[in-house]
């Protein structure tokens, strides 16, 4: 599909930004400006908020059957879509055209499964003590939501918020990312062509700080979902909190990798390294801090090194990548410091560690050695695709240093031992924790954060939680 403009949606049209404003929009491959994307000002913001919430009180008062039924055909339009949608992820993001197939493939399995498990969002009937009355407890939707998402993965972000919203029977406002803002547009596209009625979903790009600042407190709005840095996220957390306004926050991340004396190691190498380079380490639950015993350090090292001289980096849109640039030249400045930082307290260079060529934001895969507690790269999450290897003697270190940084978002362990991978589950401060095994983010499982990574859940039956209301009824029946 070639890349084209991209317009906001307001009421269920599709169209430009009252003043005409528009923002360039990159090839993280070529560095070229591919098209341009609207940039919303306060009137259509004004105008966003009107028609979401005359999209709530139709949307609220849809069967939740009926709504699953046009949840299930946005998902056969995607799965319809799906080349063309992928070739503008990879084309606006950077990512290898099968890792857009994947995520809008996963994006299909979050719409389904909401879909169904809005089904079964049950009240109760509470015994009373007089039989004369009626107690009842009643499940609301809490009304229209803003949503703001980044660009790292610029559908299934939106897609586990956007799908909690509309299966409980929400209207939402998405706050795409400027950066990659065409598949998203096709992301809704697919739920507007599907029979969502007008303002249930709404789309808009701009100042993210504006667009922020504006919806937070406006009284239309009454729940916030964020994704993206701590920084910002325990801004609009403040923000939301100043206005009651009930909000889901998943943060960043740094997540550790426990590699036990006792542990595969070309099996926790390779699935390791898999979720290491996927999206180039742009990601926000990628394994970054790896832990390894000290009796495993050069066969994992050299496992590792081989995995990350495997891939294939280049343009996305080229048959056989299996890792494309950086999202931006943001990307490959913080990479350039993060590896000098490391080398400067002691660390080794593996392999990778520099940029590849002159043009795009391509940065070699990169493994290092006997990384300092610090370094940069042990403290600050790198978000590249960046491996940082320091060894430990026993299972209880390990444990210290994965919960010494604020962040708990998600890790990894690998380990043959049952009574280790207890004491793991167990001890480990996160709120995901994959062991002898890659992150799958299935739908029906929670996925959030603790302590700086954030609050609330994306998954799961909890994820529906943060969008209802519970309301206590009490009738006298005389």
């Amino acid at each position: 599909m070639t890349y084209q403009n991209t317009q906001l949606l307001i009421d269920g049209k599709w169209c430009d930004a009252a003043n005409g404003k528009t923002l360039a929009v990159h090839n993280p491959a070529t560095g070229q400006e591919i098209g341009r994307v609207a940039h919303a000002a306060i009137a259509d913001l004004d105008r966003a908020l009107e028609a979401a919430q005359k999209g709530f009180e139709v949307w609220r008062k849809t069967p939740v059957v009926d709504r699953g039924k046009i949840m299930r055909q946005a998902v056969s339009l995607l799965r319809e879509r799906t080349p063309q949608i992928a070739a503008l992820m990879t084309q606006e993001q950077g990512k290898p055209l099968a890792e857009a197939k994947g995520e809008i493939g996963m994006a299909t399995e979050v719409i389904e499964w909401f879909a169904e498990e809005a089904r079964r969002v049950y009240g109760r009937v509470v015994p009373s003590r007089n039989l004369l009355s009626q107690q009842l407890v009643l499940k609301d939707p809490v009304g229209p939501v803003a949503a703001f998402t980044p660009w790292n993965f610029p559908i299934n972000q939106i897609v586990r918020k956007m799908s909690a919203a509309l299966a409980t029977g929400c209207s939402i406002i998405v706050k795409a990312p400027e950066e990659t803002p065409a598949s998203p547009a096709e992301l809704l596209r697919a739920f507007v062509d599907a029979g969502v009625p007008p303002g249930v979903i709404g789309l808009v790009y701009g100042n993210p700080a504006e667009i922020s600042n504006y919806l937070i407190p406006h009284p239309i709005i009454r729940k916030i979902t964020f994704t993206g840095s701590t920084p910002v996220g325990k801004q609009l957390a403040a923000m939301a909190g100043q206005h009651m306004k009930r909000a889901t926050m998943e943060l960043g991340g740094h997540a550790p990798v426990i590699v036990a004396e006792d542990a595969d190691v070309e099996m926790a190498a390779k699935a390791a390294g898999a979720a290491k380079f996927r999206n180039a380490g742009q990601v926000c639950i990628s394994p970054t801090r790896f832990l390894v015993h000290e009796s495993l350090r050069d066969a994992f090292a050299k496992a590792m090194v081989a995995q990350a001289e495997s891939l294939k980096v280049g343009n996305g849109m080229d048959d056989g990548i299996t890792m494309g640039p950086l999202a931006n030249s943001r990307r490959l400045t913080a990479m350039a410091e993060f590896t000098a930082d490391a080398i400067k307290h002691g660390a080794s260079v593996a392999t990778g560690g520099e940029r590849i060529g002159s043009s795009g934001n391509f940065f070699a895969p990169t493994v290092l050695l006997d990384v300092s507690l610090q370094s940069k790269v042990f403290n600050e999450e790198p978000f590249g695709p960046m491996a940082a290897i320091r060894t430990f003697k026993t299972l209880d270190e390990a444990i210290d240093e994965s919960n010494r940084l604020p962040f708990g978002l998600a890790s990894y362990a690998f380990t043959r031992s049952l009574k280790n991978a207890h004491q793991l589950s167990q001890n480990l401060q996160v709120g995901m924790l994959w062991i002898n095994q890659p992150a799958v983010a299935w739908p029906e499982m929670p996925f959030g954060g603790v302590k700086d990574s954030g609050y609330g859940s994306e998954g799961g039956s909890e994820a529906l939680e943060a969008y209802i209301n519970t309301k206590s009824v009490a009738i006298m029946c005389n």
